[in-house]
């Protein structure tokens, strides 16, 4: 604090007086975060994975902020999340309101619907932290001759003029998005005849009764009929194996280097989040995805927990290069959806 002398006395700047009962009145408002319920949306409906991992999360987040703190998580399903991005924008950007994302909604929808969502991905919102990523895996029917990965892409690279069949979970998810990637990179010149269901547990069920020769899943869609044999898994299209499925390659590792797509589950606050109070909830689920216990239920739910590295920048930095990524999928394959 500056002081002035008059009269061979220091005396304090009546600047800095008036100054000071702010500063003081400032750091118990913050220490007050959060002063109430906390509320963790999702643009999906209860039920479905990510639905499960914010609740997962949010219970878990509760122990790692102040006692008595409640988070509650609010279902505004609708249009694969973009429904919910958009109102999610226009809230307080106290950190009282979240928004747990995932790629269809801001890395594939703002590059896939015509004339782009109205909402912007990243200058729209303040990135928290990553939660975890979501494993595709390209399965075929039992009946399915080749049963490697690399048998699997020679077999694509030997198609005749009759082509394939494939399934997806519908136009433009991101298992079909996966499936159009890995179509390109086989370098198959034969048709491929794309079938959407409604959902991924029909896609699975599809290929389970030899409706589709293949197909790109969710691996937690498609986990209960690897096991019991109804369906092959040949390998995971992200970079890294699943804890799941441990000993399932990925398609990068064997046959196609550098195939790397799958989805994944981020954290935002609307724009503007104070970044004190972000940190705060950073911590919070960083530290909440790193309990062994919740892991494994993360792990059942379909999420792998993510353990590299998860600072609010670390994970815009993140998003920015998933949009960027898909950006180059969806003018590589040219789906385009309809707003």
């Amino acid at each position: 604090m500056r002081a002035i002398t008059w009269g061979g006395r220091s005396l304090t700047s009546r600047r800095s007086l008036l100054a000071a009962p702010a500063l003081l009145l400032a750091r118990p408002a913050f220490a007050a975060f959060p002063d109430r319920a906390i509320t963790l949306v999702t643009g999906f409906a209860p039920g479905g994975s990510t639905d499960v991992a914010a609740r997962l999360v949010a219970d878990r987040m509760q122990t790692y902020l102040p006692a008595g703190t409640r988070i509650v998580v609010e279902n505004r399903a609708g249009a694969g999340g973009t429904v919910a991005s958009e109102w999610m924008k226009r809230q307080n950007p106290d950190g009282h309101m979240l928004m747990l994302v995932e790629a269809s909604s801001h890395a594939v929808a703002p590059n896939a619907i015509r004339g782009g969502t109205r909402y912007d991905p990243l200058a729209d919102f303040t990135p928290v932290a990553i939660v975890g990523t979501g494993p595709l895996v390209l399965i075929t029917t039992p009946a399915f001759p080749a049963r490697t990965p690399q048998e699997v892409v020679a077999a694509m690279r030997g198609l005749g003029t009759d082509g394939i069949t494939y399934a997806s979970s519908g136009v433009g998810s991101i298992p079909h998005l996966a499936a159009e990637m890995f179509r390109l990179a086989t370098g198959s010149t034969a048709p491929f005849l794309h079938v959407p269901y409604r959902s991924g547990g029909q896609m699975v069920e599809a290929i389970a009764k030899d409706e589709g020769s293949f197909g790109i899943a969710v691996l937690a869609s498609a986990a209960p009929q690897m096991r019991d044999g109804r369906v092959r898994g040949i390998a995971l299209t992200s970079a890294r194996r699943s804890p799941a499925f441990p000993d399932l390659p990925t398609l990068g590792e064997t046959a196609l280097p550098g195939f790397d797509l799958g989805t994944w589950n981020v954290i935002l606050a609307p724009k503007g989040a104070p970044p004190e109070v972000v940190a705060v909830l950073n911590e919070a689920i960083t530290r909440a995805i790193a309990d062994p216990a919740l892991k494994q239920r993360l792990l059942i739910a379909g999420v792998d927990a993510w353990e590299g590295p998860n600072s609010p920048a670390d994970t815009g930095a993140f998003m920015a290069a998933e949009l960027a990524k898909f950006r180059e999928v969806v003018a590589r394959t040219g789906v385009q959806l309809d707003a």
